[in-house]
């Protein structure tokens, strides 16, 4: 059994996976949680939450000192809106804590107000010395807790990192593929998120069949944005975008889906929609690159300025006639 320790930061849905899968691969796991966390707590008394029972052999703790001290290989699972926060905690330990670790980013998303990748907010607050890589790609904790297996993606700016992380983290469960382009993973990983929001309120709206345009163009959005940003276009058709479509855009289990659907519905949404926040990130983007987002921009009309969804949407799908 392989026993290497690994310290999972943060203690949500997919934090509290992250600790559930590496432990079931049989490392030494800790999971970490903020002073007063209501979910680390509901964890310590019952160990389970709404998706996982965690075994009792998952150590948890509010000790950020602790958690670093435990592993070299720290897993980060926190909302990408907390991210930067949490790398100026992580900062202020001794270096010993930080700068020998390798950090695995478990998040979809990108720094609200700067469009910033999240890789970037890592190393603007820890410098260049820590090893850093993204873990993104299809698959939802309740598909995954349930058996049913996913192919996931590891990329990172140091090429020999991913496979190294793969042979720790791989399991039945999940078998890994590792990115080149760590630009285009990361904006892909985060803008199928603004996607699955307009494939929600399609759904809502009962045009559910617009759905695959909606995919064709979404992709082609994203790759100019990826090229005019200096990353590899083709990118978005891999994993990190185009492979999660289905887990984003189709699954009961998605939230920005579900948030999407619920807008159009009048119904309220409890669970984060990461893509609220990425949208405005993409727009940012969009404008300092000059690239064209009319999917980004209609998701925003809606959820920003309370454009009626409906002319929004189809408004995509009547623009003027022109090769693909």
């Amino acid at each position: 059994m392989n026993k290497t320790p690994v310290a999972v930061l943060g203690c949500g849905r997919w934090g509290s996976f992250h600790a559930w899968h590496a432990n079931r691969i049989g490392c030494d796991t800790l999971l970490w949680g903020r002073p007063g966390s209501k979910r680390l707590a509901r964890l310590a008394a019952e160990r389970k939450n709404e998706y996982l029972t965690l075994p009792d052999s998952v150590r948890l703790s509010e000790s950020l000192t602790e958690a670093l001290a435990y592993a070299d290989t720290v897993i980060i699972s926190v909302g990408a809106q907390g991210f930067r926060s949490l790398c100026q905690d992580i900062a202020q330990q001794p270096a010993t804590l930080r700068n020998e670790k390798t950090f695995v980013l478990c998040m979809k998303g990108l720094e609200q107000d700067s469009g910033k990748r999240l890789s970037r907010v890592f190393r603007e607050e820890l410098g260049a010395a820590p090893a850093a890589a993204v873990w993104v790609g299809p698959g939802h904790v309740e598909d995954f807790v349930a058996g049913i297996p996913n192919c996931m993606l590891l990329a990172s700016e140091d090429e020999m990192l991913p496979p190294r992380l793969a042979r720790l983290l791989e399991s039945p469960l999940i078998r890994f593929y590792y990115g080149s382009d760590l630009l285009g993973v990361e904006i892909g990983a985060a803008a199928k998120n603004v996607v699955g929001l307009a494939a929600g309120m399609l759904d809502g709206l009962g045009l559910p069949s617009l759905k695959g345009a909606l995919m064709a163009r979404g992709a082609a959005e994203l790759s100019r944005l990826i090229a005019a940003m200096g990353g590899d276009p083709m990118t978005v058709y891999g994993l990190s975008h185009l492979g999660d479509y289905e887990a984003t855009l189709f699954s009961p289990h998605s939230n920005n889906r579900r948030f999407g659907e619920n807008l159009i519905r009048g119904l309220p949404s409890e669970k984060l929609a990461e893509g609220v926040y990425t949208a405005d990130a993409l727009a940012l983007l969009g404008q300092k690159h000059h690239a064209e987002l009319p999917i980004t921009d209609a998701v925003r009309s809606v959820i920003r300025k309370g454009a009626n969804p409906k002319d929004a949407l189809l408004r995509l799908f009547l623009r003027e006639q022109k090769s693909e």
